[in-house]
């Protein structure tokens, strides 16, 4: 067993205890932040006089070796070592001899380990933030597509007003706008450097961490050195960004699931993003919008796993923190593969748009609009209410939607009516009279696209 503290034991760990106590199955996933923070170390020990530039260029050398011949398959991490910093140490000696022992110095695992993490979030919430664009990319191009494509709205799962598709869409390209605006918050808050703060009180060495800081990209030194190895915030706040991305793609898959529906019939999906039924031959099921519904649990859990595992734990570093890594990881891994996936499948979907007028139409949801052609012509709007409300009980007795009742119809109800009505009640008329700043109007759509554009180029 490769252990960088064997010291102070006069005997060997239970096989038992040190596989239990062990990370390297894996924390072996950040090996590369790993050995890009050792090189900064050792290029400001060496600043500082604290290592000699031969010492400094032969470790580093070493390091480039090690990180080359992991990235080609060539050494393998095996669990012959605890974790990742005593795989890099002990390789790095195997190479280089003496040198390779000074690695170490004025470092401590718990710096080593904050430091790793922070670099491997860091780079992750990048990539998923890469991701999160692609999405709003997607979106807007059916926004583009889809300014005069007009559906129901919904409340209650009712439905309620004409919009457009692009006004719909539009909705969720607002809430993925806001989690990229969360990630920018948690990477700029949590980017500042453990590296140096010891294992929890510094070292007398005189480093330069203000250097080390610069070297990986950080905008400066953490200044505590307790809060530095104790400090798991940004991964919990990334954690609970992560599980509101996957409510909105939740709510979004929730929706896409419905309108495959042969009640709705408003979406086809693409074949690659469908599956069949191994006993029914007419079936296409949406598992992707599915799987990525199912999925938002996982990263939940995720969220209260690593809230509970800090609830209690007292400064400075306690090994309970070892068990950010592997929930971190996964819940990581699981989001970008359901961005990914859920962006391939809104790509390629097939709006069914005569469906979703039609269903707008059937549905009443140019009741309000017929009221207001009321309100326009002198009737106080309580009046109208019931007006209109009896309008809607003699169409569903009649199976036809307001468009199709005669005027002598509307007459019989009042006599306000005119043949204006149908022009008022249109879903074109519906729609493209609300012009307040984010209805679903055309000309207002146009602007919020246009200003969308700008945001997705910036």
């Amino acid at each position: 067993m490769a252990q960088l503290w064997g010291g102070r034991f006069t005997k060997e760990t239970d096989k038992l205890v040190y596989n239990f106590n062990a990370s390297i199955s894996f924390d072996q996933k950040f090996y590369e932040q790993d050995i890009r923070g050792s090189k900064a170390h050792v290029t400001m020990l060496a600043k500082q006089g604290i290592l000699t530039e031969k010492e400094r260029d032969e470790i580093i050398k070493g390091l480039e070796g090690i990180l080359k011949d992991v990235r080609e398959g060539t050494l393998e991490i095996t669990s012959e070592y605890e974790d990742i910093h005593s795989f890099v140490e002990a390789s790095l000696i195997d190479r280089i001899g003496d040198a390779g022992k000074k690695l170490h110095t004025g470092r401590s695992r718990n710096d080593q380990v904050a430091l790793d993490m922070k670099l491997y979030v860091r780079d992750e919430l990048d990539g998923i933030d890469e991701e999160v664009k692609k999405l709003l990319l997607a979106l807007h191009k059916i926004m583009e597509e889809h300014v005069h494509t007009y559906m129901p709205g919904f409340t209650h799962l009712q439905k309620a007003q004409p919009v457009t598709l692009s006004h719909h869409i539009g909705a969720y390209f607002e809430m993925f706008r806001r989690d990229r605006g969360r990630l920018c918050d948690i990477r700029k808050r949590m980017n500042t450097c453990p590296l140096g703060a010891g294992a929890l009180a510094g070292t007398t060495y005189p480093l330069d961490r203000a250097y080390t800081a610069e070297i990986l990209g950080f905008d400066e030194p953490t200044r505590n050195s307790m809060d530095s190895v104790s400090d798991r915030d940004y991964v919990i706040e990334l954690l609970s960004a992560l599980s509101t991305i996957m409510m909105h793609l939740s709510r979004f898959s929730e929706e896409i699931i419905l309108w495959n529906s042969n009640e709705y019939r408003f979406v086809e999906i693409d074949d690659a993003y469908s599956t069949g039924s191994s006993i029914m031959p007419q079936k296409k099921n949406p598992d992707i919008a599915e799987l990525v519904r199912g999925k938002t649990g996982r990263v939940y859990g995720a969220l209260m796993s690593i809230l509970t595992t800090m609830k209690g734990i007292p400064l400075a570093y306690n090994k309970d923190m070892q068990e950010d890594k592997e929930l971190t990881f996964d819940a990581i891994d699981t989001v970008k593969g359901c961005l990914a996936l859920f962006t391939g499948m809104v790509s390629t979907m097939q709006f069914r748009t005569e469906n979703m007028e039609a269903s707008a139409k059937n549905g009443f949801t140019n009741a309000t609009d017929a009221a207001d052609y009321l309100v326009n012509h002198g009737v106080p709007f309580r009046d109208a209410h019931g007006i209109v409300g009896r309008l809607v009980l003699t169409c569903l007795e009649k199976g036809i939607s307001l468009d199709e009742l005669s005027l002598e119809e509307y007459k019989a109800i009042s006599p306000v009516f005119e043949e204006d009505i149908y022009e008022a009640i249109s879903m074109r008329t519906c729609v493209e009279k609300r012009i307040t700043w984010g209805a679903p109007g055309p000309e207002v759509m146009e602007q919020v696209i246009a200003e969308n554009k700008k945001y997705i180029e910036k």
